[in-house]
């Protein structure tokens, strides 16, 4: 049996502490006792980013927010889909991710962190949000879903005014994505009823169609 390798942790302001792990040619993010990303299991982070931009069409200068750097996944698969005068602002909270990216995780980043479109900021994907600029889709993978968030403070985006101030943020016909680990009926309705048209995908976690049901949720502000 290949044993699990401690590499880092890392301090989440005001939640648990994260745990980054080695499993032979893997890692992962480890929350406690959940895995909150591996690198075994990409293709519905790799979807968020692809169908969203799918779903904005073929505009020039399209310019998202990724709330939550995670592994770079859905940041590589945004980087790859959008055009050259296109703009990414990633907000992550833990600076040890963006540390880790550049450092054991190397080989999986890549040159995505140093691509001239993409700007990293340091702090709660909230804040940027109400910081009063405009983009085309907002794309949040921050927790595992609207009840199972990774911090108390994260609570406020799933709600309805959390809700609306990211409506307020997207450019008319702009996109909220949000992803889970599993279905959320009550959150779908709310998500209705702060003025989006929601469309609810699932997916499963690896490119290959293989692993857990993952859940996507697009809203299209109206």
């Amino acid at each position: 049996m290949i044993p699990r390798e401690l590499l880092a942790t890392a301090e989440v302001p005001g939640g648990p502490p994260l745990r980054l792990i080695r499993h032979g040619a893997d890692h992962m993010i480890m929350l406690e006792r959940n895995e909150l990303m591996s690198s075994r299991k990409s293709g519905s982070e790799k979807a968020l980013a692809e169908l969203a931009i799918d779903r904005l069409g073929k505009r020039p200068g399209l310019r998202l927010l990724i709330g939550g750097y995670g592994m770079g996944f859905t940041l590589r698969a945004a980087l790859a889909a959008l055009g050259r005068d296109a703009q990414v602002v990633v907000a992550e909270l833990v600076p040890e991710i963006i540390d880790w990216a550049r450092g054991p995780m190397a080989a999986l980043t890549g040159d995505c962190l140093d691509d001239p479109r993409v700007e990293i900021r340091i702090g709660d994907v909230a804040a940027v949000i109400a910081d009063g600029q405009k983009y085309d889709a907002i794309l949040l993978d921050v927790d595992n879903g609207p009840d199972a968030v990774v911090r108390p403070d994260n609570d406020m985006l799933y709600t309805r005014p959390g809700l609306r101030k990211a409506r307020a943020a997207l450019n008319p016909g702009g996109i909220l994505a949000i992803w889970s680990a599993g279905s959320d009926p009550v959150f779908a309705n709310r998500l209705g009823k702060a003025e989006f048209t929601v469309e609810e995908v699932k997916l499963r976690a690896r490119e290959n169609g293989k692993g857990p049901i993952h859940y996507i949720w697009f809203g299209t502000r109206r």
